[in-house]
């Protein structure tokens, strides 16, 4: 009795594990697929992963047939895995040799040779008795017997994983970094468990006489466990073939993808599995109790996820924990252009409201001109105004910016100070009446430069506001300041993040795709700056002594092809070539058409071309650019990065003549 109850709960745990295998084998297959399907070696283990799920399968509806024949067809339709495992195997492992650049044209030819072979023993199997016949079909277990050939088969089935298992250990001999060692590791242990857990030992012809049922299960219940968790491990290592992105959102991905989607259905196969199979429970139907169950189960364990998201988060980001919990709090905390529009609307209609006028409009300047940015009441007043107005004699009359007006050799009239330079004060006086409006300036908090201007219908002449009126006033413009200073710099934010995709890009395409380099090109690549990480610098250093800096013949410019060819043009002096090689990249970064000082897509080479090679102050520079300093020098850092990639470029052409 007590040896029929342990039977009973052997199978039962071996019918959930096989179950759980089978989604986590089918749900880790459509990840691989659907994440990094280009890399060769997820295609691979996206096969193995096929086949294994395969036997799986066979095991659960072999486990559920209710008579012998079907029983023995479906032991039958479990060799479309077991045949092609061996050959999936040795596949994966060809495709990880080559990401070493271990590249075997002979190799490649048996990995087809036994998919080959893999075909021609399931149609053996499936539709003749040279590899099984019709074997036994019990109550506990049912197996087939071996057939003629079944032999040949367990050569080739173990020499091919075997295989498998030295390709992988030869290719972690290759890895190079502890990094890439590790994972090999990982794949060298988990392909073993797969490749040797799927074979039909029950075939082998002493196996089912001197073991036991519980024994027999006892072992596959092992093996089962064996298989998910290498599964689990190997689909691990996998995801960071090919993805372009960093191992962090990779990992985080994953982790959640495995509790949300495998956990989750293991637990519903696992609770429909268990509630026993009667005709009533707690005086309830059997389906009812289980359809509340798997709904309590779902929900639950997504509330659960959550919950423990912040603790699961500590253990995947344990080095960047605190940049990690930054970068989540700028998706919440940045606004879009839309989210600051409308808030200057929304300022812009209490300006209205509490000075009782019909229209308003808010421009700023883009593109080297005023253009409207949120306004209330006709447009076409709005525009009539931008058209009708001369903005730079309008600029003017608001009277000079705090930087300015410190270099002014007169006072500036107490009127015409702008009421973000006296911080919040405001009077009537402030108001320039133009063309039926009431214009007041937009600035930044410290008054460096306009952002923007205000407009208000007029009440046919000047403003006439209490002081409590005018408070009011005062605190809104410096909201609509406020916003109108965030949309630059979020725009300016967006445009560096914009700049720096491709190379983010670009790192995460050298670490996913590690390179086994000769000797000679390691040397190349050393010696060479533009692949050095901190290139961007060396290009600020050598422009900071562009006219003749004591460090300027020092800089490691000098080691790359282009300057060595340019020496030759210059009458072999080094300072004289490194100008002309940093001037003709500057030329290449300009742009088509005439000049302007304040086009958008004239700034990187303004900067540089006014800066660097004229020599002009920064004053002069912000002034004929319309710019504050705090803008000029991120906008100086992204034209240094520009120039940095038009060198690489450069020396990489002169390579390939070379």
């Amino acid at each position: 009795m007590l040896e029929s109850w342990l039977t009973s709960i052997l199978s039962l745990a071996n019918l959930i594990l096989a179950s759980a295998n089978v989604i986590i084998g089918f749900s880790l297959l459509a990840y691989i697929l659907t994440n990094n399907f280009r890399s060769s070696v997820a295609r691979a283990f996206s096969a193995m992963l096929a086949f294994i799920t395969i036997v799986y399968v066979g095991d659960i509806l072999v486990a559920n047939v209710v008579s012998p024949p079907a029983t023995l067809l479906w032991l039958r339709f479990q060799w479309l895995g077991i045949a092609f495992v061996p050959a999936a195997c040795l596949h994966f492992s060809d495709a990880l040799l080559r990401t070493t650049n271990a590249v075997s044209a002979k190799r490649r030819l048996a990995v087809s040779a036994s998919y080959a072979l893999g075909l021609v023993f399931f149609v053996l199997a499936a539709a003749t008795d040279l590899v099984v016949q019709d074997g036994v079909s019990l109550q506990w277990i049912s197996h087939l017997a071996p057939g003629p050939y079944f032999g040949v088969f367990t050569t080739f089935f173990f020499v091919t994983v075997l295989t498998a298992v030295v390709n992988v250990f030869l290719a972690r001999q290759r890895c190079l970094t502890s990094t890439s060692r590790r994972r090999m590791t990982y794949l060298t242990v988990a392909i073993i468990a797969p490749g040797f857990g799927v074979f039909p030992f029950l075939l082998v012809a002493t196996m089912p006489s001197f073991l036991s049922p519980n024994a027999i299960f006892g072992l596959s219940l092992v093996g089962n466990l064996a298989i998910g968790l290498m599964t689990v491990l190997s689909a691990y290592t996998v995801a960071y073939q090919g993805v372009f992105a960093p191992d962090r959102v990779v990992k985080h991905k994953l982790i959640h993808y495995l509790l949300r989607g495998p956990l989750v259905g293991s637990v519903v196969i696992f609770l429909m599995l268990v509630i026993p199979r009667v005709e009533a429970i707690l005086g309830l139907p059997r389906d009812t109790v289980l359809i509340f169950a798997v709904i309590a189960a779902i929900v639950l364990l997504q509330v659960l996820v959550n919950l423990a998201k912040p603790y699961i988060d500590r253990l995947i980001y344990r080095q960047d924990r605190e940049q990690v919990a930054w970068i989540e709090q700028l998706d919440s905390r940045l606004l879009t252009s839309t989210d600051l529009a409308q808030l200057l609307e929304n300022v812009l209609i209490a300006l209205c409201d509490q000075l009782r006028v019909r229209s308003g409009f808010v421009v700023a300047m883009q593109q080297g001109a005023l253009k409207i940015q949120v306004l209330c009441g006709p447009k076409e007043a709005a525009r009539r105004f931008l058209q009708e107005c001369d903005w730079q004699d309008l600029m003017s009359s608001f009277g000079p910016t705090s930087g300015q007006r410190s270099q002014a050799s007169t006072p500036v009239r107490q009127g015409h100070v702008p009421p973000s330079v006296r911080r919040g004060e405001l009077r009537n006086e402030d108001f320039v009446l133009r063309n039926s409006y009431w214009l007041l300036p937009l600035r930044q908090k410290d008054g460096t430069s306009t952002l923007g201007i205000l407009g208000l219908e007029s009440h046919n002449g000047p403003p006439a506001l209490t002081l409590e009126e005018l408070a009011t006033v005062a605190q809104l413009i410096g909201q609509a300041e406020l916003a109108l200073e965030d949309m630059h710099l979020q725009q300016d934010v967006f445009e560096a993040l914009r700049q720096i995709v491709p190379e983010i890009e670009e790192i995460q395409r050298w670490r996913s795709a590690p390179l086994y380099p000769a000797p000679a090109r390691l040397e190349r690549l050393e010696s060479n700056p533009v692949y050095a990480p901190d290139f961007p610098q060396i290009v600020r250093d050598a422009l900071r002594d562009y006219w003749g800096g004591p460090r300027l013949v020092d800089s490691p410019l000098m080691r790359t092809r282009l300057v060595r060819q340019a020496m030759q043009e210059n009458d072999g002096v080094p300072a004289r070539a490194l100008r002309a090689v940093l001037s003709t990249a500057i030329e290449r970064l300009r742009p088509e058409g005439g000049r302007s000082m304040t086009a958008s897509e004239w700034v990187v080479y303004n900067i540089l071309e006014a800066k660097f090679i004229q020599g002009r102050p920064i004053r002069e520079i912000v002034d004929r650019m319309a710019m504050s300093e705090s803008d000029f020098y991120r906008k100086q850092r992204a034209a240094i990065g520009q120039l940095a990639k038009m060198l690489i470029t450069m020396e990489l052409e002169e390579n390939e003549l070379a």
